[in-house]
């Protein structure tokens, strides 16, 4: 098993690898090497996504599972690249990034309703909660149908946070995807909006994803009248 100090040590290696290879590199590669001195406006954009596209791989291969947002995440890199590369109107980025976050807000509200709430894995799932632990002393105090309440009234916070990523999406791309697709322009436009994505909408939606969680762990406490401490992975 794995120590404190490794598991760390592997989310930290996990988040520098994901800001290098998703957002770093390709915004270098379209902001300064979509030139026709150099790659040009189509091979800049091949180059840029494919090191998501392969980091993405790579990482579904390490953690030896599939992990369905991986997979949504390299379907959208996939998808910018065809659409860019098609020289199709800018208003199909702008559609295609607010229907990937819309369409997770969809299931997280639809998965509610059945035995596996989208919202577990998203916030509360077994690599923080002992589970075990938990539902034995909910079932000890017949309070299983409250603690459902709760989660649903959480999906509710988790889901207005996709919503929201899907209507910043879509105005990000609308303003600043301006010039004729297939242009050196373009392609540095594409660079931009991929930079400003994390500080405009990645935050926001973070601050409702922590206020979701911190919504849940405070009723946990409240519903069973344990510390937080005793349900939650060491």
């Amino acid at each position: 098993m794995p120590t404190n100090t490794e598991t760390k040590k592997q989310q930290n290696q996990g988040f520098f690898g994901n800001l290098a290879f998703n957002i770093v590199i390709p915004v270098l590669i379209m902001s300064y090497g979509s030139g026709e001195e150099y790659l040009g406006p189509a091979w800049s954009i091949v180059v840029a996504l494919a090191f998501p596209i392969v980091y993405g791989l790579w990482d579904l291969k390490q953690s030896g599972k599939v992990n369905g947002f991986s997979i949504l995440g390299i379907v959208s890199v996939i998808l910018t690249g065809g659409i860019s590369l098609l020289k199709l109107p800018a208003e199909y980025i702008a559609i295609k990034e607010a229907a990937i976050p819309a369409l997770i807000g969809i299931a997280v509200l639809v998965t509610q309703f059945s035995k596996k709430p989208l919202v577990k894995m998203l916030i509360l799932n077994d690599q923080i909660i002992n589970w075990e632990t938990l539902n034995k002393s909910l079932d000890e105090k017949g309070k299983q149908q409250e603690f459902k309440k709760k989660v649903a009234n959480s999906s509710y916070i988790v889901a207005s946070s996709f919503f929201l990523s899907s209507a910043l999406n879509y105005i990000l791309a609308k303003m600043i995807l301006v010039s004729e697709p297939g242009t050196t322009a373009y392609t540095e436009e594409l660079g931009k909006m991929t930079m400003l994505s994390y500080p405009v909408i990645v935050i926001p939606s973070m601050i409702l994803l922590v206020t979701a969680l911190w919504y849940l762990f405070s009723q946990i406490g409240k519903i069973t009248g344990e510390e937080l401490d005793t349900f939650l992975n060491q």
